[in-house]
């Protein structure tokens, strides 16, 4: 067993404070990725930082009917949530979708954004990964790859990125705050995960020291239909192949006044299908439309031996939600 230091911290000042006073420090909330990797000899930190029982674990309706959901709500409480539900069911399923309950009863909001790939070669120490090691090479490209990247990879990474979470909050436009020992900030969550390019080992733009406070809902999304589905190799507790999170809202003509559409399974970070929805912006959501859309979208898709089913997989299923929230609107 390795040794480590333990904190917990009274407040979010004296967690960042710590967090800086011990350079390669982690954040502990839920732990149930973070304690895996430790156990396994991947994440090997010096000192851990126990957020668990800071006041961040509250949903709050705001003024203009947005959401703010502090950092430490629980998966589950998350998904039942009543105001989530009605106003944002994309994060209610797909919160669903991941893991099983009691996981769900213990893995929180900010840590579900944080969890770090399930590519075996990140996980097996005697395994090349330039994600987890920088420079030794990946041992996926040439290796098993079915599950891999099929946008946005580099010649140094082509894993994914795990959460169900993070990719309905890309479709709805949502940001997440961040707090920092430079203060405070806040990201739209589309930018706050990277694609790999030459720093693999970056999963996201987070500071040294960040630590995320809360994710925030915007009203412009609130009660809009959404859907969030997800295509995997067995019924349950099965990490996406693909998943497509969608919102979408209509004029008095059935033309699309907005949509939101990302994709899981297929990146380095979720997916947000801009060509795409720049393609039916204005347009009737028939399946015609959407397929030319969304087959815009996967031209710039670069499968590798095993994983090319991802892309006809992907387009499927996001014909599928979009049509069905179409239909939603017509009825």
């Amino acid at each position: 067993m390795r040794p480590f230091a333990y904190v917990r911290a009274r407040t979010v000042q004296e967690a960042t404070a710590a967090h800086a006073a011990h350079p390669g420090a982690r954040y502990l909330a839920g732990g149930t990725n973070l304690v895996d990797l430790m156990k396994l000899g991947v994440e090997t930190p010096e000192t851990l930082v126990d957020i668990g029982r800071l006041p961040l674990d509250a949903v709050e309706e705001l003024p203009d009917g947005g959401l703010r959901v502090g950092a430490t709500v629980r998966n589950s409480d998350l998904a039942a949530h009543p105001l989530v539900r009605a106003r944002y069911a994309a994060v209610s399923r797909a919160l669903l979708s991941g893991a099983s309950g009691q996981l769900r009863n213990t893995a929180t909001t900010g840590g579900n954004l944080l969890q770090r790939t399930r590519c075996p070669y990140f996980q097996d120490l005697t395994k090349p990964c330039n994600k987890r090691v920088p420079g030794s090479g990946c041992g996926a490209r040439d290796g098993v790859h079915r599950d891999h990247a099929v946008l946005g990879h580099s010649p140094l990474c082509i894993a994914t990125h795990p959460s169900d979470l993070a990719v309905a909050l890309a479709a709805l436009d949502a940001d997440v705050e961040l707090h920092g020992p430079d203060g405070e900030r806040t990201v739209p969550v589309t930018d706050f995960h990277r694609l790999p390019g030459a720093h693999p080992e970056l999963d996201t733009v987070i500071r040294p020291g960040e630590l995320i406070t809360a994710v925030t809902l915007p009203a412009a999304t609130a009660g809009l239909p959404s859907a969030y589905r997800k295509a995997r190799d067995r019924a349950s507790y099965a990490f996406a192949l693909v998943s497509v999170a969608a919102v979408l809202d209509l004029d008095a003509g059935g033309a699309v006044r907005r949509l939101g559409l990302a994709f899981g399974g297929l990146a380095h970070r979720p997916w947000r299908a801009r060509r795409a929805e720049a393609a039916l912006l204005g347009a009737a959501p028939t399946p015609e439309n959407v397929s030319r859309a969304v087959a815009a979208e996967l031209d710039a898709a670069e499968p590798l031996r095993d994983n090319a089913y991802k892309v006809p997989l992907a387009h499927r299923l996001a014909q599928d939600v979009v049509g069905g929230l179409a239909g939603t609107h017509r009825t």
